[in-house]
């Protein structure tokens, strides 16, 4: 009888191993690609919160002057076409500038960093740091780069002002707040489209979708569409640094509900047991 009981153990333990080669290589209770984008987010969201803090903040302006370089680009597009939907494709060579340089921003933080702190590899403290200062730092280096920008281009001034009113001078309303919404929303699932693949074109195609839908819908962005309203400034327009704060303020608070929420939030129910793995390898020392 023992001999027996032994023989089918054997035999379980078999046909779960060959149900496992049949499934995936891995013996996590989710598919193979989403715990191995599970690590990988892990892995560089507990890099990114213990950084120094002149190492996110050079990251950050670096982030502000790479997204320069796709307002740039949009502005020359709507310039010469008057096209909002052709000039965010335009916009998208600042997101694969921000991929390919491995520059961030603070949107960028919504989903990365907070997995790391969800599954116990740093604090909230830290997270709160980390978005502060991306965030100065994204604000600080875009209003340079778009300093610049006006005073290469004047030609672009009109086009600045017109782009920059559309945010600066809306009101807070049900629209207002669903295209805020939808921003982070679109910036978070870029992120996560990112961090599911290892091929280059991909996250360059996944760039180029998240620049069409911000720039080219003109959904409410707090960082991308700030810089915006600084070429605006620079170029004249009216509404002063006021205008530009009424409009920031909800406008990331909403970016922020945006990406956490419609994203995030999903995205950890659906890793719930590697989350709970990750956590008690924390607990052990691991």
């Amino acid at each position: 009888m023992a001999g027996d009981r032994t023989a089918a153990r054997r035999q379980r333990s078999d046909q779960r191993r060959q149900a496992q080669q049949e499934l995936g290589e891995s013996d996590a209770p989710v598919e193979d690609q989403v715990s191995e984008a599970f690590d990988t987010i892990v892995s560089e969201g507990a890099q990114r919160l213990h950084r120094s803090w002149y190492e996110t903040l050079s990251t950050g302006v670096a982030g502000g002057f790479e997204v320069g370089t796709g307002i740039l680009a949009y502005f020359a597009v709507v310039h010469a076409t008057g096209s909002h939907l052709l000039g965010g494709l335009a916009f998208g060579i600042g997101f694969i500038a921000l991929t390919l340089a491995h520059s961030e921003l603070f949107t960028e933080g919504f989903l990365v960093p907070v997995t790391a702190v969800v599954a116990g590899r740093a604090s909230v403290v830290q997270l709160l740091l980390y978005w502060l200062g991306t965030l100065v730092a994204n604000l600080a280096g875009g209003w340079v780069f778009l300093w610049i920008v006006v005073h290469a281009f004047p030609e672009f001034r009109p086009t600045a002002i017109e782009s920059a009113r559309h945010f600066a001078e809306s009101p807070l309303d049900v629209r207002t707040v669903c295209l805020a919404l939808l921003a982070g929303a679109a910036l978070t699932l870029m992120t996560r489209m990112q961090h599911g693949t290892t091929s280059d074109p991909a996250k360059i195609a996944a760039a180029m979708v998240g620049g069409f839908l911000l720039a080219g819908l003109s959904l409410f962005h707090s960082v991308l569409d700030s810089l915006i309203i600084f070429a605006g400034l620079e170029s004249g327009a009216t509404f002063g640094y006021g205008g530009w704060l009424a409009w920031f303020w909800y406008t990331a608070l909403l970016n922020v509900a945006g990406g956490l929420v419609m994203v995030t939030v999903v995205r950890l129910v659906r890793s719930k047991k590697l989350i709970e793995q990750e956590r008690e390898a924390v607990r052990n020392g691991n």
